[in-house]
């Protein structure tokens, strides 16, 4: 047992708690702040080290250039020729229903579903040569997985599914970078918003910290209502960062001191775990929840109408617009999920049928705002120098209408499963300005210059940050794994 000298709690107006001089605590229960974040933060640098002695410093252009990521991710599957690589002089079934406009940057064409991100293309650079081949069928999760840890997975059904996530699960890059770059501001390191990744039932899979721990999943923010619901953003909310009514700030300050005088009678515990830095970990959980500007972070009605209106007034685009929030409040590592699941209906961007429709009503006029209002924001605000924005879905959609590729049935306007030649966006942390990478072929089939596979552009994330995409680390095997198997594409960037 362990004596806690102090005085009474006259700071408290409880009239029921009258603590004696001394308090008598077991010290199986001295978790006094009754939090995980403390862990959490804990888990943050005890590994960060490994970068250091993992990773050796590769340099080079973009190296490190990030401080945070914003990662625009269009679960379901965009088609690229629909959006921003539209091919003229091609058959019926090839060419695109929508016209073709020029950008801001010459000789760089997208559709007409794109017209205020076409205003904005001089901040960002395009790689037309996304490509991979499957091993046997590659549905949604499967490539999601792929897209988001570096891996793929033996346990593929005959759907093309994959099993629920699992602690076994490889860690999504953004746990990674949370790990390996830990936050300093009294800011969530890592939030996922506005829903999870998912295909039919199987939820979250890839989305998760997978081996490395809970300590390191996403805060996931679901506001309450279906995908089809747009002003959803409006109602969310982040209880786990407020104070219980009866729990306020000099009550949980008392408690750190608390804590404080209990470690000052165990100095030989302290000794053993100074490494640690266990009481550097619980202050930052306690000024996080403390902290008036973690909460103002998600509070979006603090922005004007017309910044509001820019983004769209869409669940995607105020996701959007909250990702900048978080960013520019310390977050390091945002993702904002498409807001409806993969495979679906409606503004899904799996287009098997009623392409033309769905896209042009309802998919791309959210993407257009969303993207190109969040681009827009970081720049004018100087946060694009070093915020890394990507935009990509786990594949592209056919060139040719109509045809099977996954197993789908396609209506004569829709489009299939196309991994081997899809379009991704990149912009901020010295990506190139107004630049494509990479070109396709006449229809939009493969690449024809500079392929760049999934590995690949997560290698050029981990890059960004400054941390060598071959550090290792430690499965739930304690087996030794890259953190993905590829090398950074640093002709990206500027």
């Amino acid at each position: 047992m362990f004596i806690i000298p102090g005085h009474r709690g006259k700071d408290l107006c409880d009239k029921h708690l009258q603590p004696s001089r001394r308090h008598i605590l077991r010290a199986g229960g001295s978790a006094m702040l009754g939090l995980s974040l403390g862990s959490m933060f804990h888990l943050q640098s005890q590994t960060a080290r490994a970068a250091a002695s993992g990773a050796a410093a590769t340099g080079g252009p973009g190296w490190g250039k990030a401080k945070s990521i914003i990662m625009c991710y269009l679960q379901g599957g965009p088609s690229h020729l629909d959006l921003w690589d539209p091919k003229e002089n091609v058959p019926d079934n090839v060419r695109s229903a929508f016209k073709t406009i020029p950008t801001n940057v010459k000789g760089v064409h997208f559709t007409e579903i794109l017209p205020k991100l076409a205003k904005c293309m001089d901040k960002a650079t395009l790689i037309r040569s996304m490509s991979y081949t499957p091993n046997g069928l590659f549905n949604h999760t499967a490539a999601i997985y792929q897209m988001m840890t570096g891996y793929t997975t033996d346990k593929v059904s005959p759907s093309g599914q994959l099993e629920p996530p699992s602690p076994k699960d490889f860690p999504n890059f953004g746990s990674q970078i949370v790990r390996l770059r830990p936050t300093t501001a009294p800011m969530l390191p890592f939030v996922m918003l506005p829903r999870p990744l998912q295909e039919s039932n199987v939820i979250g899979k890839g989305g998760t910290a997978g081996f490395l721990g809970k300590g390191y999943d996403p805060y996931t923010l679901y506001p309450p209502g279906d995908d089809m619901d747009m002003s959803k953003m409006d109602r969310i909310k982040v209880d786990d960062l407020k104070l219980r009514p009866e729990v306020f700030a000099t009550r949980l300050r008392r408690r750190a001191r608390m804590r404080d005088a209990i470690n000052k009678l165990m100095p030989d515990i302290d000794k053993a775990v100074a490494e640690h830095k266990i009481n550097e970990h619980y202050d930052r959980a306690l000024n996080l929840i403390i902290s008036q500007k973690a909460r103002e972070a998600f509070e979006l009605d603090r922005e004007d109408k017309a910044t509001r209106d820019l983004y769209g007034r869409t669940s995607f685009g105020q996701s959007c617009l909250l990702a900048r929030r978080l960013v520019e409040a310390g977050t390091r590592v945002v993702e904002v999920v498409w807001p409806k699941v993969a495979n679906s209906n409606n503004h899904s961007w799996d287009h098997h049928q009623g392409l033309t429709k769905r896209m042009k009503d309802q998919s791309g006029p959210m993407l257009d705002a969303g993207l190109s209002g969040l681009l827009t924001d970081l720049d004018n605000k100087g946060l694009l120098d070093d915020t890394l924005v990507v935009a990509v879905g786990e594949f592209g959609r056919s060139p040719q209408k109509g045809l099977s590729t996954s197993g789908n049935n396609n209506s004569a306007d829709g489009r299939d499963h196309w991994p081997y030649c899809y379009t991704a966006l990149l912009a901020g942390a010295g990506i190139g300005r107004g630049q494509v990478y990479g070109k396709s072929d006449k229809t939009g089939s493969a690449p024809l210059e500079d392929p760049v596979h999934p590995t690949q552009l997560l290698a050029t994330v981990y890059h960004a940050f400054g941390i060598d995409p071959h550090t290792i680390v430690y499965n739930h095997l304690n087996q030794p794994r890259e953190l993905v198997k590829g090398e950074a594409v640093t002709g990206l960037f500027g």
